[in-house]
């Protein structure tokens, strides 16, 4: 086999193997919209569980920016599903995949350490996860709601790190 054609025949699989690569991570709208609600309801009920442990006054400040900012991306997504017409799964449904993603974080003195290694985590996915839908998607609303909601979750993720670096 020619060298040229060996390249070619390389540049194809790695080709295909990129682009298997991309669509394996995508989802549809309807299943992006499930699931970063499942994970932002579970993120909110973490951050008033923790509100109500800690007795940190920064922790209890991260959980309501927290609670504040998941509550209106999670009205955000409810605005897109119903103007797309997208079949949704019930409240029910993602209320018990939200338990499901809560972390279970101990009660005493490293309760605020464990709280806010598991933001840091849970940021970093809900940031990927944004991030790679904004990427493949070519629904104009889920663009706009990832340039909404980003810069958001940014915030939070310096916010756990410096919570985390603190305890």
């Amino acid at each position: 086999m020619s060298r040229m054609a060996t390249r070619l025949r390389n540049l194809s699989v790695v080709s295909l193997f990129s682009l298997c690569a991309t669509s394996a991570y995508a989802q549809s709208p309807a299943d992006f919209i499930n699931d970063a609600s499942a994970k932002g309801m579970a993120d909110i009920e973490a951050s008033r569980l923790a509100h109500g442990k800690t007795e940190s006054k920064e922790v209890k400040d991260y959980t309501i920016v927290v609670i504040n900012d998941r509550t209106t991306a999670n009205q955000h997504l409810a605005k897109i599903a119903k103007k797309l017409d997208l079949p949704i799964a019930p409240r029910e449904e993602i209320a018990d995949k939200a338990k499901e993603l809560i972390p279970e974080v101990k009660d005493g003195a490293t309760f605020d350490q464990a709280y806010a290694a598991s933001q840091v985590k849970a940021t970093e996915e809900a940031i990927q996860q944004i991030e790679q839908e904004a990427q493949t998607t070519d629904v104009p609303e889920i663009k706009a709601f990832a340039d909404e909601t980003l810069p958001k979750l940014q915030n939070h993720l310096e916010m756990a790190r410096a919570l985390q670096a603190s305890r």
